[in-house]
């Protein structure tokens, strides 16, 4: 789905400010309350927002967005991360690929990699990836969702687990601030759990707006990774946490 530059704006301004009110963007673009109204209800209808008494939220919190609205939030960044991800990934190397739009990411940014051995429980990931004769693909079993194509549950963590990998290539949901990576599913936490636990070389990708958002479960922390990559970290706790447990921090926005 296309966003219009004003839809694309308003977004990014309720990223920044959390949340945006129909007066002020009428004022800013210009144009008539209601104008940006049905903007406001077109954006919440897509649940990029959550909409409010005279305005909308950046959506946040315990419910998750939608993946095609997840998509399309910060995806210039997502491909800089993936670009970024996949240059730490030599050829002939075998990883996992978790769920997630920020690893689909990595995995396009993978392609032209000769002789890799890709185990994922994203069918979005393997579904691209299958294609490349110089790229296998395993794919684990377990309960398809039908929200994103992740593949979850007991048989999905039983079947990672009988991997030992080079490299995973993991995301969070959220990021907190004590570097506590969070998410929605248990169910999906328990593969992501198993997948950090297989790889020699955890590599973490996420946004920056991950350390504006919440979620319920606990996958582990920061301190756990090699490697996080993001677009900008500007949250001095995180930081530290890097320095001292020794995370590689990769910011692709002051590359």
């Amino acid at each position: 789905m296309y966003l219009s530059p004003r839809h694309a704006e308003i977004i990014q301004m309720a990223k920044d400010q959390g949340r945006v009110l129909v007066d002020d963007l009428a004022t800013h673009f210009n144009v008539t309350p209601q104008t940006i109204r049905k903007d406001l209800n077109d954006l919440c209808d897509q649940r990029l927002l959550s909409r409010i008494h005279g305005g909308a939220l950046f959506p946040s919190g315990i419910e998750n967005m939608e993946y095609e609205a997840r998509r399309k939030i910060a995806a210039d960044e997502k491909e800089a991360i993936g670009l970024a991800a996949a240059r730490l990934i030599p050829d002939n190397a075998s990883l996992f690929i978790n769920i997630g739009t920020t690893t689909e990411s990595v995995s396009k940014a993978l392609l032209d990699h000769a002789g890799l051995m890709v185990i994922t429980n994203n069918i979005n990931v393997a579904n691209r990836m299958r294609i490349y004769p110089s790229i296998e693909v395993v794919i684990a079993g377990g309960v398809v969702r039908g929200s994103d194509g992740g593949v979850v549950g007991e048989a999905a963590v039983d079947f990672i687990r009988q991997f030992k990998v080079d490299y995973a290539v993991i995301g969070a949901s959220a990021i907190d601030h004590d570097g506590a990576l969070l998410d929605f599913d248990f169910r999906e936490v328990k593969v992501a759990q198993a997948i950090i636990a297989n790889a020699r070389h955890v590599i973490l990708v996420s946004d920056r707006t991950k350390f504006e958002r919440t979620a319920p479960v606990r996958i582990g922390h920061l301190s756990q990774v090699n490697t996080f990559i993001t677009d900008r970290c500007d949250i001095p706790s995180v930081r530290k946490i890097c320095q001292e447990a020794e995370v590689q921090l990769i910011e692709t926005s002051l590359s």
